[in-house]
């Protein structure tokens, strides 16, 4: 697997055990091609989780982006036999009010959305082999995230405010990599959505995380509007699915585990 240093890797490469090889950015540059045909053979099952994932960062670095996320991508499509590419949300414009299908039309609003999509497109034509995975809202133990942020704050402020306008799908990061291996098992080809089962808001995922945790710290709810940030979000990127494969828990429970592997790590 590629990306094995990040938040999501870290977990894959926990799961997956030591009979598979996990590579940082360190060990390889997805973006040099020939440094990946070196590293990636054509009989390697890969799970590409090295990627651009500073959304506000892309607005002002596009071009930076769009190099990992889609030519990074391509590279490793091609050297591999089988490969998974990790998407997102942020695919969708967020225009829908139901959850958005496989099959939906994609129009991403953002620079980072839009790397996130020519990455599928770069991985779905450069190999036939290929599975491309969206997924929503990550956090998990191995990385910077939104819980981990509101946990910060909440043991520094009596009280934060929460957008309450955005709503998607809190995935955990432990529950996403069991996933992905499984799919990587399988030749069930072509894009799948796997995020934690249930939606909520930003303002909704803090205060159950502060409850959850034992914080003490109010939660006002605000805008979009009133909490500009430099990169647009899709208003509602609830993912569902038309394939009829095993759901993940529920975000909530992610949660919970979250939490609890926190203490653990720490």
């Amino acid at each position: 697997m590629t990306g094995a240093g990040g938040m999501l890797g870290q977990d894959v490469r926990r799961l997956a055990g030591s009979d598979a090889l996990g590579l940082t950015r360190a060990d390889l540059d997805v973006t040099d091609a020939e440094a990946v045909r070196a590293a990636i053979g054509p009989d390697d099952v890969v799970i590409n989780c090295a990627a651009w994932t500073d959304v506000d960062g892309a607005e002002t670095h596009p071009d930076e982006a769009m190099r990992i996320n889609r030519d990074g991508a391509r590279n490793v499509a091609e050297a591999a036999g089988t490969v998974i590419y990790v998407s997102s949300d942020y695919v969708f414009d967020g225009s829908k009010r139901t959850p958005w299908l496989e099959s939906d039309q994609i129009n991403p609003i953002s620079e980072y959305g839009r790397s996130k999509a020519e990455g599928e497109r770069a991985t779905l034509d450069a190999n036939p082999r290929s599975h491309v995975v969206r997924t929503s809202w990550l956090f998990g133990v191995g990385g910077g995230n939104f819980i981990a942020t509101m946990l910060r704050l909440g043991s520094e402020r009596d009280s934060v405010r929460v957008v309450d306008d955005q709503v998607g799908q809190p995935t955990y990061t432990g529950h996403l990599a069991e996933s992905l291996l499984r799919i990587a098992g399988g030749d069930d080809f072509g894009i799948h959505h796997r995020s934690g089962q249930g939606e909520c808001s930003w303002y909704e995922l803090a205060r159950f995380a502060f409850e959850t945790a034992g914080v003490d710290c109010e939660v006002e709810p605000c805008t979009t509007a009133e909490f500009p940030r430099p990169a647009p979000r899709p208003a509602y990127s609830v993912l569902g699915s038309e394939r009829g494969e095993p759901s993940l828990p529920d975000w909530q429970r992610g949660v919970t585990e979250y939490l609890a592997a926190r203490k653990v790590k720490a």
